[in-house]
């Protein structure tokens, strides 16, 4: 292969022509027609038994071009693309090729490279560490959870019902004489006083005794989403089934051993609040790094091929579908329930993906500026941190994803410490309730509309899967099954594509003139 000339035709994009030795080549051809002769028929001989003159003859020289080509394209482009400054972001495309040059096959090939970036500044960036004050309520908070799970279920037998017990009832509500839908249930569980139904129904049930049966008349909030419902008085026809209320154990040093390895209440409280501050450590350093990428990238000048962007929301989707097929859902699950499109949810992945991409090719500029290098100590290391965080073996780990591709992983890494390390840092101590507040999104979520007696508590769409995606990739990545994912140079670049990618948009503009024909519809 010799790389004749390349020139950008356009911004951001790249045309080269790539000359193919005649000995390459006529190799190439060989191999092909070697590969699918028992497949060939010729008139007058049995399958598989025709030389290659003979099938080339009956069915024209190029029969087994095209093939050839598909073959060694794709190394070629490789090849091609090292001698140029660029790197190719997009899947390259054969623009025309010409087997008749007196130099060789002819190749010419586009493809979109990277950006030319300039980083303006990444050290002495400024930004404000946030710290989460750890407080005794958290403590006590925690330590009522855990409370509540050792709790235990008492029926009651003796009294009537009051806040904080759990009825079992039946109900079914009316609208003058009327029943509306929605409104009946049976051996229905409700805890006084959590507010999960329309104020004022609740109330009225306290006071009442196992098997009473009573009416609770309420009047629907003006805002109710039901409209035919909404400022209406209703009447519930009720029959009070059971009561029961959970019984918490003593925090007590008897608890302590009991939902712990500590023998006192006290080393367990002194645990709980350690494991929180690790907690709020964590999220402090999050949340840094957020503002730290927000700073560096709005140091960044670069016109961003729109492939960039659309490979990273592609990578941020898939990531969702992880998030969500851990909770026993998936994507495909999302949009037949809710109606979503698949073009919707990766369009909200568009800003995000913006920000990834920026900061990448800003991390990109810095290794280059700081020469920044990846030893075989690190990769080793980060091969052993990577098995340990999913339960593999380093050697499968490394059958994954090389280590070129996990040097590139290290070297980000190092280059944005360095940024961090150079950073003017503030530092400011928040309450957990001020910092939630603070990484609220922009937008806050609107409730759902309430459409029966009961209020909703569930999202219906799932999106409590949904985690806020990293801002930069990493080869641990390839390690939760997206190591298949190849360079763009190296596949997918001339008319025959590999098994499942007949859903990708073909890329060859110009077919060898017979060679597809005659080896689809005759030699095969």
């Amino acid at each position: 292969m010799s790389l004749k000339n390349y020139k950008e035709i356009d911004t951001n994009k790249v045309e080269m022509n790539i000359v193919i030795a005649k000995d390459v080549f006529e190799t190439a051809v060989n191999n092909v027609f070697r590969k699918n002769a028992k497949h060939i028929s010729i008139p007058g001989f049995r399958k598989g038994k025709a030389t290659r003159g003979l099938v080339e003859k009956f069915y024209g020289k190029t029969v087994f071009y095209e093939d050839a080509i598909n073959d060694l394209l794709p190394s070629e482009i490789d090849s091609a693309a090292k001698e140029t400054p660029f790197k190719i972001a997009g899947m390259p495309e054969v623009t025309d090729v010409d087997f008749e040059n007196e130099e060789g096959v002819v190749c010419v090939v586009t493809f979109v490279r990277y950006p030319d970036v300039k980083l303006s500044a990444y050290k002495g960036l400024k930004v404000q560490k946030v710290t989460v004050e750890t407080t005794d309520a958290e403590v006590d908070a925690e330590l009522e959870r855990v409370r509540q799970r050792y709790s235990r279920t008492i029926a009651v037998t003796d009294r009537a019902a009051q806040n904080g017990d759990t009825v079992d009832i039946n109900y079914e509500g009316f609208i003058g004489d009327k029943a509306f839908e929605g409104g009946k249930a049976e051996g229905h569980k409700l805890k006084l006083g959590s507010g999960a139904f329309i104020p004022g129904f609740e109330d009225q049930i306290v006071g009442k005794e196992t098997g009473s049966e009573f009416d609770v008349v309420v009047t629907f909030p003006e805002d109710y989403g039901a409209e035919e419902l909404a400022g209406k008085e209703a009447t519930f026809k009720c029959k009070l089934n059971g009561i029961e209320f959970e019984e918490l154990p003593t925090l007590d040093d008897e608890f302590a051993k009991d939902a712990s390895e500590f023998d006192t209440l006290a080393e367990y409280k002194a645990d709980i609040k350690a494991n929180i501050e690790k907690r709020h450590a964590a999220e402090a350093d999050v949340r840094l790094a957020e503002e730290l990428t927000k700073a560096l990238i709005a140091n960044v000048e670069a016109d961003i091929p729109d492939v960039l962007v659309d490979k990273e929301q592609d990578m941020l989707v898939r990531e969702y579908d992880y998030n969500l097929r851990a909770q026993g859902l998936s994507l495909e699950m999302l949009t037949k329930y809710t109606g979503m499109k698949a073009s919707d949810i990766k369009e909200r992945y568009k800003d995000q993906a913006v920000v990834n991409v920026k900061k990448q090719l800003a991390i990109d500029e810095i290794v280059k500026a700081e020469k920044v290098e990846a030893s075989e100590e690190d990769i080793e290391n980060k091969y052993k941190e990577m098995a340990e965080q999913f339960g593999m073996k380093v050697e499968d780990v490394k059958a994954r994803i090389t280590s070129d591709d996990l040097a590139l992983d290290v070297q980000s890494i190092k280059a944005f410490e360095l940024v961090k390390d150079a950073a003017k840092v503030t530092e400011k101590t928040v309450t957990a309730e001020e910092f939630a507040k603070m990484n609220a999104p922009e937008e806050a979520e609107k409730p759902a509309k309430k459409t029966t007696a009961k209020k909703s508590t569930k999202k219906a769409d799932g999106e409590a899967a949904e985690k806020k995606p990293a801002a930069k990739k990493t080869a641990a990545k390839k390690a939760e099954g997206e190591a298949a994912e190849k360079k763009p140079a190296a596949k997918k670049t001339t008319a025959k594509k590999a098994e499942g990618e007949a859903a990708e948009k073909k890329t060859t503009a110009k077919k060898t003139t017979t060679a597809k024909k005659t080896t689809k519809k005759d030699a095969e």
